[in-house]
């Protein structure tokens, strides 16, 4: 394999402008039989960038050879340059973008990872967490295998390459893995004749099938195809796996059917507001989200001002629901990294407007605004946000959130904090608003969610969701994590891999 591994990690730690959102996963993208597969991938990965900024790859095969270009950065950083794509010849390939939630931010951990096995070459890429790497990473470790990352996906490469199931060649190893891994996953495999698309159990991360021409596109979300004017054929299933190769299109169920929980957070934060996941366009159940924040929770108010840009199509809705009229009362600032260092206290205290600042002609004087944001996690840019509007001279300051509290952390791709640093695990309603320094508060329901998903309510018994986070309802067994198993919180029991 042919390998240019760019720039090393600098070290520098992430500091906290961005530590009161939740962090992006990562994104998903393949083409196979197209001729310009690397170009066209480098495109759909621009679409899925805002599931991860911090690394991208990709690899091709060009009928003879892997290629493989991994990267520390955005994109457009890298594979913008033809000299780059004209390295990864070949008319199959598979991307990543990746958001770290397990693995440093390191070149070692950046995916596609390759492996040479006695089956052949094998490229994968992961969007998700598994539940049980620690675990098998120990067995692996301890039964010989040496790891060349610290990424929980690379426990998935080994247990292929470990497999003692002959039968079905690659696809009966491949098989005999998915039965040892658990979580939330959406893979990317290729080899030198299959591109391979596999959705967990649950269906808890997302995965779809498109089709531009004769050539078959593998990818996260919808948007990917957009950018390169592909068709959306179909989303891969719930433990579904979908191999793509010259004969065709075959289908396989690794895991018996059951009924699939997306993760729920897709619809209210993580997807881009122009894809379509489940039959519904993401901006529509934004506006919905925030049309059922408004009949929940109104507010006597002069004015709706979203927290941008997540909290736009909430407040959008809100607005449309109450009758207030919605400004964009604060502009974002699209071009800070999470590596910016603040050298001084009073620099500090001027931190929030390297994101966040008011748009001058919209006054907020005198007035009674309603802020509007998709979620709170930790609470403390909101803090920022709620002094900065009083400081222009507010009258109220009323606060909605278009989601339920988060009061759980996540162990399915989601960066969340530790349970001891999310507000809502901490303190009640009242107790956040007396913090955030806001005269009100209020989040949806759950139910509210659920209806502005379509449904009536949450079905307590089979939840059409994974909302953990909410709830404290995990859907799969949490092996890696000490204490009671899905229902209650739960702590790593060894460092992250």
């Amino acid at each position: 394999m042919n390998e240019s591994d760019g720039m090393r990690a600098s070290g520098t730690e992430p500091f906290g402008f961005g530590g009161d959102r939740l962090h992006e996963e990562c994104g998903v993208f393949g083409v196979f039989n197209h001729p310009e597969a690397a170009a066209l991938t480098a495109l759909g990965l621009h679409a899925l960038q805002h599931r991860g900024q911090e690394a991208a790859g990709i690899v091709t095969f060009d009928g003879s050879q892997f290629h493989s270009e991994r990267r520390l950065g955005l994109v457009g950083d890298h594979f913008n340059q033809k000299s780059v794509i004209d390295r990864l010849p070949g008319d199959m390939a598979i991307g990543h973008v990746r958001y770290a939630t397990v693995g440093e931010t390191a070149l070692r951990n950046v995916q596609p990872l390759f492996a040479d096995l006695d089956v052949g070459g094998l490229a994968l890429c992961h969007n998700g967490n598994l539940t049980n790497a620690l675990r098998m990473r120990r067995e692996l470790v301890a039964s010989g295998s040496i790891f060349q990352s610290t990424s929980d996906t690379e426990v998935i490469v080994h247990l292929i390459a470990r497999s003692r199931e002959r039968r079905d060649g690659f696809m009966g190893r491949l098989f005999d893995a998915l039965q040892q891994i658990e979580g939330a996953y959406a893979l990317g495999v290729l080899t030198r004749k299959r591109l391979i698309g596999i959705r967990d159990p649950l269906g808890i991360r997302p995965l779809i099938v498109g089709k531009l021409g004769n050539a078959t596109i593998l990818a996260s979300e919808t948007c990917a195809l957009d950018i390169i004017d592909a068709r959306f054929v179909r989303e891969v299933e719930n433990g579904e796996v979908v191999v793509i190769s010259d004969e065709g299109i075959e289908c396989h169920r690794a895991f018996p059917l059951c009924q699939p929980r997306p993760c729920i957070f897709e619809y209210i934060y993580f997807a881009r507001p122009d894809s379509i996941m489940g039959g519904r366009c993401v901006y529509d159940v934004r506006k919905a989200l925030g049309r059922e924040l408004a009949q929940e929770a109104p507010a006597d108010a002069d004015v709706i001002i979203p927290v941008p840009d997540s909290g736009v199509p909430a407040a959008i809705g809100y607005s449309q629901e109450s009758g207030l009229p919605f400004e964009l009362g604060i502009i974002r600032n699209h071009y800070v990294g999470r590596t910016f260092i603040e050298p001084e206290q009073r620099i500090r205290k001027l931190g929030v407007k390297l994101k966040h600042n008011p748009t001058p002609s919209v006054s907020v004087q005198g007035k009674r605004i309603v802020l509007i944001d998709d979620s709170i996690v930790r609470g403390t840019t909101s803090t920022k946000i709620v002094a900065m509007m009083r400081e222009h001279g507010a009258r109220e300051v009323h606060m909605r959130i278009a989601c339920p509290p988060i009061k759980y952390p996540d162990y399915y791709g989601i960066d969340t904090p530790d349970v001891r640093a999310l507000l809502a695990a901490n303190h009640d309603v009242e107790g956040m608003r007396r913090l955030l320094g806001c005269d009100s508060l209020a989040f949806l329901s759950v139910d509210g969610t659920y209806r502005a998903l379509g449904y009536p309510s949450r079905d307590p018994d089979c939840p059409q969701f994974t909302d953990h986070c909410f709830t404290g309802e995990y859907p799969t067994r949490l092996q890696d994590w000490d204490g009671p198993q899905p229902g209650q919180h739960h702590r790593l029991s060894l460092m992250a891999v």
